[in-house]
């Protein structure tokens, strides 16, 4: 492989790291082979530490594709919690709300996601690494100063339940770029006048890249290290 020229790198990405971790990882292995300090190396939309799958790591001149990458539709595969919400809509924050479950039916859980297919606005999560005022959300979120996000019009083209076993949801959901599915938790709780957050998520695919030919961050390293 030619990783100065540039290489497509499908990375597994495993929970609790950071998409600039993994970067940062093959990025010193890469400067190491290849003798090449200023060596470019970036990733093709982000993954939430939280979140797990496939992670787009672009090489050399191959950076320069890096945003047809991110235009590219998303599939996930994850799980809601309802009965409960958080104020990140999934597990890094703690719970605030509960909510009784008794009146919830399966056939309203499948009718909902039904309904929330097709394009729409949606509001990103406040523990976003969107920016406000040159400040990522984050980080006023965390500091606890109020702001407002704006919304994005985005498209759900798939969103099939796959499994219930209440008060956990499983679903696979295929999208635009720029959806949260944390926001996609948050709302499927409300339409269903309930709280949900999501507590699993995996990255399938991204366009025709697939998770089943990704690579652990391990073993790119001992690729690169070996070729």
């Amino acid at each position: 492989m030619d990783f100065i020229s540039g290489e497509i790198l499908l990375v597994n990405k495993p929970l609790h790291w950071t998409s600039f971790q993994a970067v940062n990882k093959l990025r010193h292995h890469l400067r190491k082979k290849t003798g090449v300090k200023g060596i470019k190396v970036g990733h093709a939309g982000t993954l939430d530490p939280l979140a797990t799958g496939l992670l787009i790591l672009c090489t050399g001149k191959k950076t320069k594709e890096i945003e047809s990458f991110m235009g590219l539709e998303k599939v996930y595969t994850g799980t809601i919690t309802l009965g409960a919400t958080t104020p990140s809509y999934d597990l890094e924050t703690g719970i605030d709300h509960t909510y009784d479950l008794s009146q919830i039916t399966v056939e309203q859980i499948y009718e909902t996601a039904a309904k929330m297919s097709g394009e729409q606005d949606q509001f990103p999560p406040i523990f976003s690494a969107k920016k406000v005022d040159g400040q990522r959300a984050y980080d006023l979120a965390r500091k606890g100063t109020e702001f407002e996000l704006k919304s994005k019009r985005i498209t759900i083209h798939d969103f099939t339940i796959t499994a219930v076993n209440l008060p956990e949801v499983h679903f696979n959901i295929r999208c635009s770029k720029g959806t949260y599915i944390r926001s996609i938790a948050f709302d499927f709780g409300r339409l269903l006048n309930n709280g949900g957050h999501l507590t699993r998520l995996q990255r399938e695919a991204i366009g025709e890249f697939t998770l089943e030919n990704a690579q652990t961050i391990d073993e790119w390293a001992s690729f690169i290290d070996s070729h």
